[in-house]
């Protein structure tokens, strides 16, 4: 009797999630006796029983479409929006796993989706994972697929960029995403040549950022470019993370920060300074060859581990290989820029300012 295996993507859609899907779904139905079902828009498809079944025919000529053909959504089992309220549907989900007779469930999604399937693991269902983020923040895997696409997209933004810049003599502030995390910002910011880089993980202060943009017009260049993370946060912001609900505040003041960050450059240097937040964008388009090999690399993997029938884990890159991380290992925890990263020493080797010294 033909095993019946479970997908879906959950979260912020990224490129390289369908050539995942495919690469679960090609070697599983290449093994005779899988049949595997998706699970429309995350997990309150998996919640409302919506479903197709991914033949070959489905999984064909995907490999180069961006974002998800099962759709997405940022609904969580235990915290769901159901009728108007914020409900547990967890009982649900694991009612409908066994009424579907499902042998295990792959979820494809950054550390919100890892957290959320160890949840239904806990829940005694079989579960696989794969890190997919443009953040890059998962923990355990040096890179999650997504990732690489984002920082081209990025990187294309300040090449572009700098003929403005040049032309107008110009600050101009380029705004990633990145969560909470800086690894977009610093891998954009230094593939295309960026001046200032401000992370998440450095707090920064805005006369040192001044300071190193009148360096640069006192050696006579002209312009300058500044990539900022949108979790970058200035020391005066971090001291409020210490107050009374300083997480609130400190993301409250975010939504300004860029602007305002601006304002304070212009005033402090006399430059033009202009802005643009590249938002969204980073996450269309058509995958990189190297996002849709990772991908299909984690996707063939977690097949594998399922036809031994082995459950609990998200697979991951390490040094070249793909192996197995328990979720218990990798839900909850974010990972930052560490603060000896070589990125960041050759930040510093070549003059970028990363707005702390």
């Amino acid at each position: 009797m033909s095993k019946l295996v479970g997908i879906l993507t959950s979260g912020g859609d990224t490129p390289g999630l369908n050539s995942a899907i495919r690469a679960v779904g090609k070697t599983l139905l290449h093994a005779d006796d899988y049949t595997l079902i998706g699970f429309l828009d995350g997990y309150r498809g998996l919640m409302e029983n919506r479903f197709v079944e991914l033949n070959d025919a489905f999984l064909s000529g995907i490999i180069t479409r961006g974002g998800t053909i099962l759709g997405s959504s940022r609904d969580k089992p235990h915290k769901m929006p159901v009728g108007g309220k914020i409900m547990d549907m967890t009982d649900v989900i694991v009612e409908n796993y066994h009424k579907n007779h499902l042998s295990g469930l792959v979820c494809l999604g950054g550390g919100g989706t890892q957290k959320n399937s160890y949840r239904l693991a806990q829940a005694g269902l079989n579960v696989m994972t794969l890190p997919k983020t443009i953040d890059n923040d998962v923990m355990h895997t040096d890179v999650s697929f997504g990732y690489d696409t984002a920082m081209m997209i990025a990187t294309e933004a300040v090449d572009r960029l700098h003929s403005t810049a040049s032309s107008h003599h110009r600050i101009i502030i380029l705004e990633t995403m990145g969560h909470k995390v800086g690894w977009l910002a610093l891998g954009s910011g230094l593939a295309g040549g960026a001046d200032v880089i401000l992370l998440p993980e450095i707090p920064y202060d805005e006369q040192v950022v001044a300071d190193a943009i009148l360096r640069r017009t006192r050696e006579g260049k002209k312009f300058s470019i500044v990539v900022v993370a949108e979790g970058a946060i200035s020391k005066s912001m971090a001291k409020v993370l210490d107050e009374e609900n300083g997480k609130e505040k400190v993301e409250a003041m975010l939504k300004t920060r860029t602007p305002q960050l601006a304002a304070k450059l212009e005033q402090l240097t006399g430059r033009e300074t202009r802005v643009t937040i590249l938002g969204y964008v980073q996450r269309g388009g058509t995958p990189t060859p190297y996002d849709r090999l990772l991908s299909t690399s984690l996707g063939t993997r977690c097949a594998e581990e399922i036809k031994k029938d082995k459950w609990g884990f998200m697979m991951a890159y390490q040094d070249t290989k793909i192996v197995p991380v328990p979720l218990e290992k990798v839900a909850g925890p974010v990972k930052y820029i560490p603060k000896n990263h070589y990125l960041l020493d050759s930040a510093r080797n070549m003059g970028v300012c990363l707005g702390d010294k």
